[in-house]
């Protein structure tokens, strides 16, 4: 009797623990978590969302460096004038000469051009950054067209190229200032000369060239753009921004920039 009970109990036993095991089981099965399903890989090549973010931090870090400098510049400016009003002070009583006056004169004038230049800087730091943006975005669009032959013109929907018969270099400029100024009264909006601050922070390399601020479909554009072309002057003129990013229609008088 005792041996049935035994065997009874230890049966029971095994029967409990492979209930358990088995509900363990279950149990582990429900906890793991599946892996997640898979995603298709984002598209690659989002270049316009990219540019918008380079954009915003550039003109964040540029404009910050400018005010920072901005209120250096109007320091320099507080204490030249200081120094001048104690010039002055100094030659009423005859401790000092005129020239002295005017050196301390002349400080005050070099430091408020600092001043200035630094304004005018923060006032288009904008419109060199959209600039700049479009022409990045054009250069994708010239490359996939492969390279074209000297005095060739391009013409599509966003920008026109025209690549010149001759020589160029920024010398050259004087001569685009003199016939805008002759032709409409006024001089040419030229909004980076060369080699600019917000250039060197994207990387960009335009040294041998500049940018006006002018539409190309306007009547001015159309007017330099024919006077450019007429004198061998290569050329890139783009008429539409970059949606949601820059607004920078402009003519780029020289060989194309890149980014170094």
């Amino acid at each position: 009797m005792r041996l049935v009970l035994t065997v009874a109990r230890n049966v029971a036993l095994a029967c409990f623990a492979a209930l358990v095991l088995c509900g363990s089981a279950q149990a582990q099965r429900k906890k793991t978590p599946r892996p997640p399903a898979r995603t298709a890989p984002a598209a690659s090549g989002d270049e316009l969302s990219k540019l918008h973010d380079e954009y915003i931090k550039a003109t964040k870090e540029y404009k910050a460096s400018l005010q920072k400098l901005l209120a250096l510049y109007q320091e320099s400016v507080k204490k030249a004038e200081q120094k001048r009003d104690q010039t002055q002070q100094l030659f009423a009583t005859g401790l000092i000469s005129r020239r002295d006056v005017e050196q301390a004169e002349l400080a005050v004038t070099n430091a408020g051009l600092k001043v200035s230049e630094a304004q005018q800087q923060i006032n288009t730091a904008d419109t060199q950054i959209a600039q700049t943006l479009v022409e990045v975005e054009g250069e994708k669009q010239f490359a996939r067209l492969g390279p074209i032959r000297r005095g060739s013109l391009i013409r599509t929907t966003s920008f026109i190229r025209y690549s010149g018969v001759g020589a160029w270099s920024l010398s050259q400029a004087g001569k685009i200032e003199i016939f805008f100024q002759q032709t409409f009264k006024r001089p040419l909006p030229i909004a980076v000369f060369g080699q600019g601050a917000i250039h060197n922070q994207w990387r960009f390399d335009p040294h041998n060239a500049m940018d006006i601020s002018l539409n190309p479909d306007g009547a001015e554009g159309q007017a330099l753009i024919n006077f450019l072309q007429t004198n061998g002057i290569p050329f890139s003129a783009f008429r539409t921004a970059i949606p949601g990013v820059a607004t920078g229609p402009h003519i780029h008088i020289g060989m194309p920039s890149h980014r170094y």
